[in-house]
């Protein structure tokens, strides 16, 4: 096989090409980085190239490793690698690079990932696209003057377009599974613990948040997992413990599993035609292959769902402008943050006490709420996203709206920012994309977004399916059977490296 046949075949796939000496880790870097060249200038989705240490890494990479040689991208949020930027989309932290690795970065090195560049995130991880000012918007393969998604839309985007099989995201309300679908590619966000944290926190986001990765293949987000998942020390808790391998389990028949779905959403959120045709599809798909679908959901008040989601964010939010700036060893200066950060961190440092308790006590009461809903139902499954991906900036707020945020923000009245009905129209547009995938999030369980479906316009729309706590095993041995019933592999995007 030719080095640039190679790009047409999953991690799992080169890692034994390397293994067996049939083609090098340097030569997949250096092919990988030819297919960068080629697509990033229509998707902009790469916000820093790691050419030469991507080479020095792939010359010395442990070819024993479970995925050796595999070119592979970093999302430009959470994960620090040594030596390599890390800016979390923000022009505050611009000029920052790491000093050390994260611990799954670690576990990265080990398994024999090479590291080609960083992805572009939406600053802080806030927004379900991935739209930086500091760098510009991503677009989807597909058509790239539309959203990829957020927040891990740069590597959901380079995975789409070919240039790697598998990328690097993290999820704390979506931002795995959102751009997976606006892509058309697999994405899993694991049991809370599932993957780790540390070094530098004991968990993201009151656990709301898990690192993995998107892949165009089931069974590369499985070998990614397994190579990842072990307990780390020093953890606040840990996932339950898996039964076998993730790679085992795809293949193995998932038995006539009792699938409950709905298109009623769970947060405030005007869902379009195209979300209930892909889920019905789903449905009816699911059904076709021996499964008991019905049509149920968990009672949720989004309102008070809403309002308890953005009390706990906020606070995350105004906490992380602080390590910032400690970091960096001063204070923000105005423009610095983009509007929105500021006004989502205004409300932050706003909540009490009391207020962030009670918000967390309601969303922990989701995740017993759904434990209960799962002894009826083994997997709930939900349109990832409420519409195909939107045309760039369409979240955005515009006219009078938009001036009055600057206004706002500029002044720092946090105060403002209590008044009824403030917050609700700054966080609307962000629930009304993404009016399930938080859920998973809250209540720490697996969650994925599997490419079943194509608008008439041939743009991408996930299913998601939803297991118990702890169960990514089910979700991988569905994902296969999915994956084998309706391949997605040969799709082609507008936007592609060997297209």
């Amino acid at each position: 096989m030719s080095v640039p046949d190679t790009a047409r075949l999953d991690a799992v796939e080169l890692a034994g090409l390397v293994r067996r000496r049939e083609v090098t880790a340097r030569e997949l870097t250096d092919a990988a980085l030819a297919r960068l060249d080629r697509v990033d200038p229509a998707l902009h989705a790469v916000v820093a190239r790691l050419d030469d240490q991507a080479r020095a890494q792939a010359d010395r990479v442990p070819t024993t490793g479970p995925l050796a040689g595999v070119p592979f991208v970093l999302k430009d949020l959470l994960s620090s690698a040594t030596g390599t930027p890390l800016t979390s989309g923000s022009r505050l932290r611009r000029g920052n690079v790491c000093d050390h690795d994260s611990e799954l970065v670690r576990r990265y090195r080990e398994a024999g990932l090479v590291f080609l560049a960083r992805s572009a995130s939406p600053e802080l991880g806030l927004q379900p696209v991935t739209e930086p000012e500091a760098y510009g918007p991503v677009g989807t393969p597909w058509d790239p003057a539309r959203a990829a998604g957020g927040s891990s839309g740069g590597s959901s985007a380079l995975v789409a377009a070919g240039v790697v099989p598998i990328a690097n995201g993290g999820d704390g309300g979506g931002s795995l599974r959102v751009p997976a679908s606006c892509c058309g590619v697999f994405g899993l966000k694991p049991t809370r613990a599932r993957t780790p944290a540390g070094p530098d926190v004991g968990e993201h986001w009151h656990g709301l948040a898990q690192e993995h990765v998107l892949s165009r293949s089931v069974r590369d987000s499985a070998a990614a997992l397994d190579a990842t998942c072990a307990p780390e020390d020093g953890a606040p808790y840990a996932a339950p413990p898996r039964e076998r391998p993730y790679l085992d389990e795809v293949g193995r028949e998932p038995g006539r599993l009792r699938v409950a779905w709905t298109a009623t959403p769970f947060l405030p959120s005007k869902v379009q035609p195209e979300a209930i045709a892909a889920v019905q599809d789903a449905a009816r798909l699911c059904a076709s292959l021996g499964h008991d679908v019905v049509e149920a959901a968990p009672v949720i008040d989004p309102a008070a769902f809403a309002r308890a989601l953005i009390t706990v964010i906020a606070s995350e939010t105004a906490s992380s402008v602080v390590l910032h700036e400690r970091a960096i060893g001063r204070r923000r200066r105005p423009g610095e943050l983009e509007v929105t950060t500021e006004l989502v961190a205004m409300y932050g440092r706003a909540v009490t006490g009391e207020e962030l308790c009670t918000a967390l006590h309601e969303l922990r009461m989701l995740g017993r709420l759904m434990a209960t809903f799962h002894r009826t139902y083994d997997v709930l499954l939900t349109p990832a996203v409420a519409a195909p991906p939107p045309l760039h900036h369409a979240l955005r707020s515009t006219g009078a709206q938009a001036l009055a945020e600057r206004v706002l923000a500029r002044s720092r009245a946090r105060a403002v920012l209590r008044l009824p009905g403030v917050l609700d129209t700054l966080a609307a547009s962000v629930y009304d994309f993404i009016p399930w995938t938080p859920l998973a999030n809250v209540t720490g369980a697996p969650s994925m977004s599997v490419p079943l479906y194509w608008t008439p316009a041939g743009l991408p729309l996930g299913a998601m399916f939803t297991a118990r706590f702890g169960d990514e095993a089910t979700l991988f041995r569905l994902a296969a059977q999915l994956e084998a019933a309706r391949p997605w592999k040969d799709r082609r995007p507008r936007v592609h490296a060997f297209a």
